[in-house]
């Protein structure tokens, strides 16, 4: 076992991460705002994946003006279920936003599944170039560039967003204090809106890279990734974008060496799942607030 070898699945696992923390992305945000897990996402997240099918194979479209299609739609997608399913259990229990959630999931994958079938479907060939660069005895393709590059643009300029303008303080406003900031003149609704339009915007980006990477798209694609995502977000401390970010790139590292790594000790792949899982629950117990997270408190 080399360097070459630990630089090249440091490599994949980036790529890998990235991905998880498009996802995890979205989950942290709208948790940080509503205090809801919207296990729906990971469906949200496949149905950004099948716009960019349509913007690639129907339309005919190259690859950026693709994306910008499916994050606006997808955004739009997030802003109405958010505006028809989630608004109007707010002072409702947690127990019925989280049932409405999971609703809200199933009608997408069936409602997919519906229109396109259950035959598994993948982008055109060329919608992305498949360039392979060797360097220094490391394989680079233009695909992972692209999302580990993207991956972090995209990041970048959410933490902008969420840190230095004032969309983003009324989001921290809201997330600290959810009944004072309707007092300081600023439209909660509009913010929870907004939050909902960037999370599930991020989301299809990475569905739609996810199918350039693991060019094999399905209904229920979403359902793994969403879990996974989930579980990077309580990792780095959700409600935090830098935490869902990290516990991404955490949960694509883990995944990778355990299985690069275990090969040489008779540890097969199906093993891969149980002892990622295992270990971030080492983590939750060691810090149960996440990397980033803080313990809320709550007078009584």
């Amino acid at each position: 076992m080399d360097i070459n070898f630990l630089l090249q699945q440091f490599i994949n696992g980036l790529q890998l991460g990235s991905l998880y923390a498009l996802v995890a992305l979205g989950y942290s945000m709208v948790y940080g705002v509503l205090l809801l897990i919207n296990f729906a996402h990971g469906d949200i997240f496949m149905f950004g994946a099948y716009m960019g099918l349509f913007g690639s194979i129907v339309l005919g479209w190259p690859f950026l003006p693709t994306l910008l299609l499916s994050m606006a739609v997808t955004g739009l997608l997030g802003v109405t279920i958010e505006r028809v399913a989630y608004r109007p259990l707010r002072k409702a229990s947690r127990l019925s936003a989280v049932i409405t959630a999971l609703g809200v999931g199933l009608l997408l994958e069936n409602g997919m599944l519906a229109l396109t079938g259950a035959d598994p479907r993948s982008y055109p060939t060329g919608f992305v170039s498949d360039q392979v660069y060797t360097i220094g005895g490391l394989s680079i393709s233009t695909v992972k560039i692209l999302i580990i590059t993207l991956a972090l643009v995209l990041f970048l300029g959410l933490y902008l967003i969420v840190q230095r303008t004032k969309w983003g303080m009324a989001m921290r406003a809201i997330s600290y204090d959810k009944f004072a900031v309707p007092l300081m003149g600023v439209s909660q609704n509009q913010i929870i809106a907004l939050t909902f339009f960037l999370g599930t915007s991020l989301a299809a980006a990475g569905g739609i890279l996810w199918g350039t990477a693991f060019p094999v798209l399905s209904p229920y694609m979403g359902m793994r990734v969403g879990w996974k995502a989930f579980i990077a977000a309580v990792v780095g401390g959700i409600g935090d974008v830098r935490g869902a970010f990290v516990g991404g790139l955490l949960l694509g590292f883990v995944e990778i060496f355990v299985v690069a790594l275990g090969q040489p000790f008779g540890i097969s792949s199906t093993w891969r799942d149980p002892i990622v899982f295992a270990l971030l629950l080492i983590i939750l117990v060691a810090r149960p607030t996440g990397i980033f997270g803080v313990a809320r408190r709550q007078k009584v």
